[in-house]
């Protein structure tokens, strides 16, 4: 593997919390990728939405295999880029390892609860392991890997590299990282108070999971009966490639024609990355990793893409993740989040021993426990526990 200069390079890595020997066979960054495979929360994944519910068909996207469509698209875009391709997959494998059941439906609710909470767990003092308050996926993916995974003799969590850690935190409030600082001084918190900007690695990873999602939650969107076709014409990304498509292959027609938009629109936009992506390294005059943090993001989309997707972007909120079906099944989904929690802080003894942690308010490891929940293991507990079926 031939590395950029500015690319992050595993022999000159900052290295895991606790220190460990290396590996015979694998970089620091590849041992990273498979620690994540084979943790308990990724395997989770599969029963965790991405828009529609688990139980709502056999073919829509879960979180699992959003992750591995991220991890796809990042590594072809880091091996043009000449970045660290084993890092890029790493990150896109975890990025979502702290999202609750029911995507960001069940994420609101928990963190509604946790902000309004007024019952007694509300009462019980911050704990100094825990964050500041309410709840953010991409801290809770941190915490995950970093804490909540139980695997390893000497440590808890997944012991990750640095570079792994600072992916995985895309975003993080500034309280969130204050408190992280505190208890990891110059460690994956500090970019968020300096106003600093992550590794390109990190930068792709993020970039490959929009492009991820927007393209196949069209997929997604037509399967369900939610969008037709004629509708995505209304797109300017969409009906460019429909076009062109049907240029190529005049009858084409439904699903095929739909895949064939579809791989030429991510074609698009991944290209559309390299370029813009190198032609901003070449302004910016970066040459190395320190460059590459000092500078804002550099891993970008050309002006017309990042117009184009923030089109297509508009259009699935409004056509699909606000349509009333959808907006139904969610208003349930925060019913259960939501239930949950008040069952459990009303009476702890309902968790399994396994999720009580020191240093934590019942609040907080009712949050975590809940958030390491399937949709399907969310739903049936719901009904276990309060005798209400909400969803058939």
């Amino acid at each position: 593997m031939t590395l950029a200069p500015y690319a992050c390079d595993p022999a000159r890595s900052r290295g895991r919390r606790y220190p460990e020997p290396a590996a015979p066979t694998r970089n620091p960054f590849q041992r990273d990728r498979d620690r994540v495979i084979h943790s308990t929360a990724f395997r989770r994944l599969v029963y965790k939405t991405q828009v529609f519910l688990n139980h709502e068909g056999d073919l829509f996207r879960t979180r699992l295999t959003h992750s591995l469509e991220v991890a796809q698209l990042g590594r072809s875009i880091a091996r043009a880029l000449g970045l660290h391709e084993d890092l890029v997959e790493a990150i896109a494998l975890a990025h979502d390892l702290g999202h609750t059941p029911f995507g960001h439906a069940g994420q609101d609710a928990l963190n509604a609860c946790l902000h309004e909470d007024n019952g007694p767990a509300a009462q019980e003092p911050r704990g100094p392991d825990e964050p500041h308050g309410g709840f953010e996926h991409n801290l809770q993916s941190l915490r995950v890997v970093d804490e909540l995974e139980a695997r390893y003799p000497a440590f808890d969590g997944l012991n990750l590299c640095f570079e792994t850690r600072e992916g995985i935190l895309k975003h993080c409030s500034r309280a969130n990282a204050a408190w992280l600082e505190t208890r990891e001084p110059d460690g994956v918190g500090a970019r968020f108070l300096r106003g600093a900007s992550p590794s390109l690695e990190a930068q792709l990873a993020n970039v490959a999971d929009e492009i991820a999602y927007n393209a196949h939650d069209i997929d997604d969107g037509v399967r369900s009966g939610l969008l037709t076709l004629e509708q995505l014409e209304a797109v300017a990304l969409f009906d460019e490639h429909r076009r062109a498509a049907l240029s190529d292959h005049p009858t084409l027609r439904g699903r095929r024609l739909l895949y064939e938009t579809i791989r030429r629109m991510l074609s698009a936009q991944v290209y559309d990355v390299i370029d813009a992506t190198r032609q901003a390294l070449r302004e910016a005059g970066v040459q190395t990793l320190q460059d590459v943090r000092a500078h804002p993001p550099l891993l970008r989309f050309s002006a017309g893409m990042r117009e184009a997707s923030a089109a297509l972007k508009r259009f699935l909120l409004n056509h699909l993740y606000r349509h009333p079906q959808v907006m139904e099944t969610t208003g349930r989904a925060r019913q259960v989040v939501a239930d949950l929690y008040r069952v459990y802080c009303a009476d702890p003894a309902l968790l399994p021993p396994g999720s009580r942690r020191e240093g934590l308010s019942l609040r907080r490891q009712v949050a975590d426990y809940i958030a390491g929940m399937t949709d399907r293991f969310a739903i049936r507990e719901h009904e276990r526990l309060t005798g209400q079926r909400l969803f058939g």
